[in-house]
Order: structure tokens, then sequence, then C-alpha cells
């Protein structure tokens, strides 16, 4: 079973293509993807890669877990599910 994993502190210059061989070294990965500034299209220093064998995946999070990486220290761990956003944070029922 696959396995998804947080990528924190990259470097801003890390590309998927980058941290998708970083990991690939110790394992399947099916897919990869470094979150970014949805304006200014900046990296925002994290991503997330799955891996197809949860076996695969621990071993990345034994072995790469504070690794240098383009001069960062990364942080890896297994990522937490995607908390529900449909709220949206704001009063709707504001009135003037």
């Amino acid at each position: 079973m696959a396995k998804k994993l947080y990528v924190g502190g990259l470097a801003y210059s890390v590309s998927e293509d980058e941290l998708k061989a970083l990991f690939a070294e110790l394992g399947e990965v099916t897919s990869v993807a470094v979150i970014k500034d949805r304006d200014s299209g900046q990296s925002k220093g994290f991503g997330f890669v799955e891996m197809a064998e949860d076996a695969a995946a621990d071993e990345a999070i034994k072995t790469l877990n504070g690794k240098d990486v383009s001069g960062r220290s990364i942080v890896v761990n297994e990522a937490r599910p995607q908390e529900d956003r449909s709220s949206g944070g704001g009063n709707r029922d504001y009135r003037r």
C-alpha cells in the first residue's frame, strides 16, 4: 500500500525532479509535489512524496529525516490527512 510523506525544510531551489531522485534511491516513488505559492510560483519550502511500499516509505523517514539537501536540513515524516477546508473561515452571515 502507498504511503504519503511530508517533506519540510526544503531549499526554495529544490525541484520535484530532485526530490523524486532523492527518494527513488530508497524505493518506487509514485508521486511528488513541491508546494508553490499560488501568486508568485515560488516554492513554499515543503512538499509531499508518495511511495509505493510502506516499508520503503518507513526507510525513507529513517534515512532522510535530518539529511542535508541543498544546504538545508530536511524534515521527513508521514503526512497527516488533509484537513477539510470547505468552511472558508469567513463569516458569511455578515450584514452591514
